[in-house]
């Protein structure tokens, strides 16, 4: 089941993008939600498109029956993919790896502008494969992956004020 979720940056897309597009961007958001040892893997902006890969370290604290098929602190490898429409927007996927977990989540961005605003729009499936829990454990992450969502908002509007 796709979620979505949307968010209205206080900047014009040009400024968006080149957040975006900023791999320092990416670090200080996921410094400011708390995940450590950030490592950049791989940063590719040619013409136009930009790929990021990055890890990180990602504590959440598990609801009681989900500690026995999952662990509290994980690595996180995530990889975006964007590419520029040339209509004044930018689309893209990702997919977050979470390194011995037997979960999958990714999805999709947008990138529009709205006069000196820009629309950010992002879905994402998320998918736990493990037997009889699964689907409770998939419940609770997606609330969960919510919350990281809005506090990626909130680490982008941080930036941009700051930038």
């Amino acid at each position: 089941m796709d979620h979505q979720a949307t968010h209205t940056f206080d900047a014009p897309i040009a400024e968006v993008w080149a957040m975006f597009t900023d791999p320092e961007a990416h670090i200080a958001k996921f410094d400011r939600m708390g995940h450590r040892d950030i490592e950049l893997l791989e940063t590719v902006h040619e013409g136009d498109t930009f790929t990021i890969k990055l890890q990180r370290v990602v504590e959440v604290e598990l609801p009681g029956f989900a500690k026995k098929v999952l662990s509290p602190t994980n690595t996180v490898i995530s990889t975006d993919w964007w590419v520029d429409n040339g209509d004044g927007t930018y689309a893209g996927s990702w997919v977050l790896e979470t390194i011995g977990a037997p979960v999958d989540i990714r999805g999709t961005t947008l990138l529009e502008p709205d006069g000196d605003q820009t629309n950010y729009t992002l879905t994402f499936d998320l998918k736990v494969n493990v037997p009889l829990i699964g689907g409770k454990i998939a419940n609770w992450a997606r609330g969960d992956a919510e919350k990281q969502v809005q506090a990626e908002f909130a680490a982008g509007d941080a930036w941009l004020a700051s930038h």
